[in-house]
């Protein structure tokens, strides 16, 4: 039983550190999580949680999950990830059967799970939290009571100064597809001989006022008595889905200027801002200043954003103001505004706005590239 007990201590410990510490490398993803969930469930008046509460799950599971591990107040880490299991795996149970997010980020963005397999996960997990729950009053103590409780605040107050450090200068690791030294184009390509999604499409048409429903085969595509009315596709089955899907930006004249992005050989800076509106005006500020800097230096310089042309034209027309989705952008970088710096379509930096390097960074990026770095910077 002892054996059994440890095995479960351990099992149970790593897999809510591991859940903890991933959520906490990027906090702003497992914010954008609880705000699809209060979007799905028509809970938007709770958006303004969104944050608060990614940070206080990842520090609930990462010390429930250290309390555990260590034996520092294991009785309360116990109690602990057992509320956490109660609650979470009947929600997991409710989130299968509807669907209403496809991925439930229950270890952020380092590894997806359906949410099937995070109902499964859980239920497993759930046999070893009840195993330590039923022999929650054998745990010892390993130090002092005063001083358990000592090291359990500082791994608290250390593991949140954590994920604000991600928070503000962008996640430590970075699991999403746009990660430094990736070349866009190579995670844009779809494999030959992959299965693509696969869509049954229905037509509508109408003749004599009723209207018949018909398969992409039967449609009657040569007779005129029919009217077309309308068609929907269903998704019968999910194909490959490259990991870069949705790399597509135009600028507020109409121009795709996609390509020119992912081709022009030198340096690019984005400026991707979410929502203009949603920003600081002094992070902004910089921002354009750096970007007119790097204008002038041969650095091409776009600004990328979901805000509607008039907001984007309101801050002058100096620069290079694209649209793009939001979603996207989220996924590009976890800052607003934060900067990825591209050179022949490949990123080479990623920035947030405060750590945003000075222009002097550029001016010898750009001297640099030139292969005279002899020349006294400004």
């Amino acid at each position: 039983m002892n054996i059994l007990r440890t095995i479960s201590r351990i099992i149970v410990g790593l897999v809510f550190i591991f859940s903890g510490i991933v959520k906490a490398i990027d906090p702003m993803g497992s914010a954008y999580k609880f705000h699809d969930y209060f979007q799905a469930f028509n809970l938007q008046f709770l958006d303004f949680l969104s944050l608060p509460l990614a940070i206080l799950l990842c520090t609930a599971e990462f010390i429930a999950g250290f309390s555990v591990l260590t034996g520092l107040k294991q009785k309360t880490g116990i109690w602990l990830v057992m509320i956490l299991m109660i609650i979470f795996t009947p929600l997991t149970l409710v989130l299968a059967i509807t669907n209403p997010v496809s991925d439930c980020g229950c270890f952020g963005d380092a590894i997806v799970l359906t949410n099937w397999e995070t109902f499964a996960k859980n239920i497993v997990l759930l046999v070893f939290t009840l195993i330590l729950f039923n022999s929650r009053n054998k745990s010892g103590s390993v130090l002092k009571s005063s001083k358990e409780w000592i090291g359990l605040t500082s791994a608290i107050v250390l593991f949140v100064l954590f994920s604000v450090y991600n928070l503000i200068y962008l996640p430590l690791i970075d699991f999403l597809p746009y990660k430094t030294g990736t070349k866009i184009e190579d995670k844009m390509i779809i494999p030959e001989g992959v299965a693509p999604d696969e869509y049954e499409t229905t037509f509508i048409y109408e003749k004599n006022g009723v209207k018949k429903e018909f398969s992409l085969n039967d449609y009657p595509a040569n007779d005129s008595s029919w009217i077309f009315v309308d068609q929907k596709s269903v998704l019968l089955k999910k194909g490959y889905v490259p990991p870069i899907h949705d790399f597509n930006f135009t600028a507020m004249n109409g121009e795709d200027i996609t390509q020119k992005i992912l081709t022009y050989p030198g340096y690019s800076l984005l400026m991707i801002s979410k929502k203009l509106e949603d920003t600081r005006n002094g992070q902004l500020e910089e921002g354009f200043n750096t970007g007119s800097f790097c204008m002038k230096k041969g650095i091409y310089f776009y600004v990328i954003t979901a805000s509607g042309s008039e907001k984007a034209r309101s801050y002058g027309d100096g620069f290079i103001f694209c649209s793009g989705d939001e979603t996207t952008l989220k996924t590009m970088i976890r800052s607003n505004p934060g900067y990825i710096l591209l050179k022949d379509g490949t990123i080479m930096e990623k920035w947030s706005w405060a750590n945003l390097p000075d222009f002097e960074y550029f001016e010898k990026l750009v001297l640099e590239s030139s292969g005279d770095l002899n020349i006294k910077l400004d």
